[in-house]
């Protein structure tokens, strides 16, 4: 590892920071792909096609973050073994996970793209967008190899203390989507369809690409034809993974229930909730990028033995969003109806948006606080309990808040949005708990 890639050294706020940004940047650019599609598609398509983007892109958004999640496995064990100094398992570790990704890509392929009408339907997909909703996934899915190996690939530089790649890839992605989006759906209105191929070609322009540098670019390990198969590192990067895959998944399933509660108050309700998504997409990026760059700041330090270098990182992690979040919680509180009508000009839209932006607004300033515990939490593999914390939060609080919330008889978009911060709340307790006993433990 160079200097900078070095995370068991120099000023904390520094190196953190200095490794956050380009991950910010990275999970900017990723939350445009949807944001994009939506906003042109909103101006140059129809209602029913904001419905189908929007629905369509929460299943496809449900499948990609847990995947996402899957691979922190890969970027933890990474950062342990360079903070061990053991850098000779991480080819054995790179070629036995190429193997197990390839065989996930197969699979979520045949299942979005066989199961695409029953997903919809299960969506409670308005009926004027369930074709168009089939439609938006099933040519994401069969485009889904890319989505897999780029977030795979940029797994990899994580845990390498290399955020700049990634940003570089993404970038070149999210240009060629906004081209394709203007040309399919701007250009020749293909509307939906051509959002949906839009996204496909841009990410397979960016695992393309990112291939080539990769090839050029001298990495800290080798791999051999022998590390190309499904070895022993495969179990020990499921082991941290999968929970926080599991989480992910069943945390997801739990927006995706609030979609179909929404969906039932009417197309407007629907299309709204879809642009406040993507608000909301854009309002979780700081908390993201922490716990991101959390996880392999602590996994190096827990590898070199330097605990209190890690708890340190956690409470910078927080401080930093805490400070960052309460002025997006401004900007989504008072002015969510700006933010609404950059992606649409339907009145009652930007409405509904604004509804819900007002009670998920202090979301921006809890979940810092939360993904920062987390982060932690996920550098020493304690997944298990971010996997139980998380599933508690959602199935606990969330889920059943948004459900009471949605069908009072003046049910309002701002209570049902008010359930994420709720449920944020009571996680933070849980995970306040939990840091404690393991500190007593230690």
């Amino acid at each position: 590892m160079n200097e900078k890639q070095d995370f068991t050294t120099g000023s904390i706020p520094v190196k953190m920071t200095k490794f956050m940004f380009p991950i910010l940047g990275a999970l900017i650019l990723q939350a445009m792909y949807s944001a994009v599609d939506l906003l042109i598609v909103g101006q140059f398509g129809t209602t029913a096609g904001i419905s189908g983007v929007s629905t369509g892109s929460s299943i496809m958004n449900l499948v990609t973050f847990t995947l996402s999640a899957l691979t922190t496995g890969v970027t933890v064990l990474i950062g342990q073994y360079l903070g061990e100094g053991n850098q000779n398992r991480l080819g054995t570790l790179i070629g036995n996970a190429i193997c197990f990704f390839m065989m996930l890509a197969v699979i979520l392929t045949v299942v979005l793209v066989i199961f695409a009408r029953p997903i919809a339907v299960l969506m409670q997909a308005p009926e004027e967008a369930v074709d168009l909703t089939v439609l938006y996934i099933r040519i994401c899915g069969a485009g889904f190899v890319f989505v897999v190996f780029y977030n795979f690939i940029s797994s990899i530089f994580r845990g390498l203390g290399d955020s700049r790649l990634p940003l570089i890839f993404v970038t070149i992605a999210c240009i060629t989507n906004v081209i394709g989006d203007l040309v399919l759906v701007a250009g020749f209105h293909m509307n939906v369809a051509g959002a949906a191929i839009a996204t496909i070609a841009a990410q397979a322009v960016s695992v393309i690409l990112s291939l080539v540098i990769i090839r050029k670019k001298d990495l800290p390990f080798k791999m051999t034809r022998a590390d190309l198969s499904f070895g022993p590192e495969v179990k020990k990067f499921l082991n941290v993974g999968t929970p926080l895959a599991l989480q992910e998944l069943l945390t997801n399933l739990s927006f995706l229930a609030l979609c179909a509660f929404i969906n039932r108050l009417g197309l407007e309700a629907s299309s709204g909730y879809g642009v406040a998504q993507r608000i909301q997409s854009f309002v979780m990026l700081i908390p993201s990028s922490i716990m991101q760059s959390m996880a392999s700041f602590v996994a190096q330090n827990v590898g070199a033995g330097k605990e209190d270098r890690a708890k340190g990182a956690m409470k910078c992690g927080m401080a930093i969003g805490g400070i960052i979040g309460i002025f997006i919680f401004y900007l989504a509180f008072f002015h969510g109806d700006l933010l609404s009508a950059a992606f649409t000009s339907d009145e009652l839209v930007i409405q509904k948006s604004f509804e819900y932006l007002r009670g998920f607004a202090p979301e921006a300033v809890v979940t810092s606080i939360l993904f920062s515990y987390m982060g932690y939490f996920n550098g020493h593999s304690w997944s298990l309990f971010v996997m139980a914390q998380g599933l508690a939060q959602s199935f606990l609080v969330r889920l059943p808040m948004s459900y009471f919330m949605s069908i009072r008889p003046d049910a309002s978009l701002t209570g049902i949005g008010l359930a994420a911060p709720t449920a944020t709340c009571f996680g933070i307790l849980l995970c306040t708990i939990y840091y404690i006993y393991r500190r007593k433990k230690a």
